[in-house]
């Protein structure tokens, strides 16, 4: 039986993942790295700081360190949420899903905590949540499983009681990796990607989700 659920927040809440793509573009520009848009979405569910020192692997610079490259993406990412915070169509409804049903709800995000706070803080889903977590507290991030485990503790549930939705491959692996039920949503430009495969479902949208798939997932155990 399912006992708690959780969600990723870049992707699955909120719309931001066009904004790290696009802040990415930019900032590894000014290190003389020109990436593209599939490249940045390569990299989507890792922690901001393992993707920078995956691409100052590729190409190393020195005009700046990896901290301070981080800090822009991260500086530059919170002011487009500020600009415009976008919540993800049907993410409302799916929390609310959950809240009727008294299952307690949680977030577990690659992205730093000040930033988690600061984007559900400004779409006023913050104190919808029972715990917010972030990779920044775990010696790994996605595709790792600690985030997922360690926010499992945090609901007083066991990880095989667990449910998570994410968009990434990466956490969808972390997902599985932490004996939990996995609900993949793939997004258009992700859906000839076999890895999602692994996932226990797989829907296009938040807004897909409903009674006959929560009944499913519970089935599975």
């Amino acid at each position: 039986m399912i006992k708690a659920v959780i969600f990723d927040m870049d992707g699955i809440l909120l719309d931001t993942e066009p904004y790290w793509q696009e802040v990415e573009m930019e900032v590894f520009a000014t290190v003389g790295l020109h990436l593209t848009r599939e490249e940045c979405m390569a990299t989507t569910g890792f922690p901001v700081k393992d993707v920078v020192y995956y691409r100052y692997k590729q190409k190393p610079w020195n005009n700046k360190s990896l901290e301070q490259v981080a800090k822009e993406i991260v500086e530059r990412v919170k002011e487009k949420i500020r600009e415009k915070p976008l919540v993800m169509d049907g993410a409302i409804e799916t929390i609310n899903f959950f809240k009727i049903r008294k299952i307690p709800i949680a977030v577990a995000s690659s992205s730093e905590m000040e930033l988690i706070k600061t984007a559900l803080g400004i779409t006023s889903l913050i104190n919808l949540f029972d715990v917010i977590h972030s990779t920044e507290f775990e010696k790994y991030g996605k595709p790792h499983p600690d985030v997922f485990i360690t926010t499992a503790r945090k609901l007083s549930v066991e990880p095989e009681h667990c449910m998570v939705f994410e968009d990434s491959i990466n956490g969808v692996i972390a997902t599985k990796a932490a004996r939990m039920k996995s609900v993949a949503i793939v997004h258009p430009q992700m859906e000839n990607r076999r890895e999602f495969e692994i996932s226990d479902l797989k829907l296009k949208s938040l807004r897909d989700f409903s009674e006959k798939h929560w009944q499913y997932l519970n089935s599975l155990d």
